[in-house]
């Protein structure tokens, strides 16, 4: 590593889950749940395409709004080169899901969750 590891601190977390929001919006997918970590991403996505695009489309979207904002340099890493993928077939699956990263994630941080009366919690 080159670099120190990248930390999503309260500001990067909220910048992290609106570009997700935006990325969503854009394209026309359904994002159900996401959880900004301090060091990692969750999300639960209805789209059309491959999971690998949907997570390549959110690094590309909240990198471009982190360099916007100023927080970090533009040359900062900040993302694994993968990530974890799966498709999900069934409503049960889809709802393990959403459970998994709304609740199963230790101390909320920034989530977005469907099912909230306010769709979006920001901690």
């Amino acid at each position: 590593m080159d670099q120190a590891p990248y930390q999503f601190k309260a500001r990067r977390r909220k910048l992290v889950l609106q570009a997700m929001g935006e990325a969503c919006s854009h394209r026309g997918w359904m994002l159900f749940a996401a959880h900004v970590r301090t060091n990692h991403v969750h999300a639960v996505v209805g789209a059309d395409v491959r999971p690998e695009i949907v997570m390549n489309c959110f690094k590309t979207y909240a990198s471009r709004a982190l360099n916007r904002s100023g927080v970090d340099l533009p040359n900062r890493k900040r993302w694994a080169r993968h990530g974890s993928t799966r498709y999900l077939w069934k409503e049960e699956h889809v709802s393990a899901a959403i459970s998994y990263v709304i609740h199963e994630q230790g101390e909320p941080m920034h989530v977005f969750d469907t099912s909230a009366p306010s769709r979006s919690r920001l901690g």
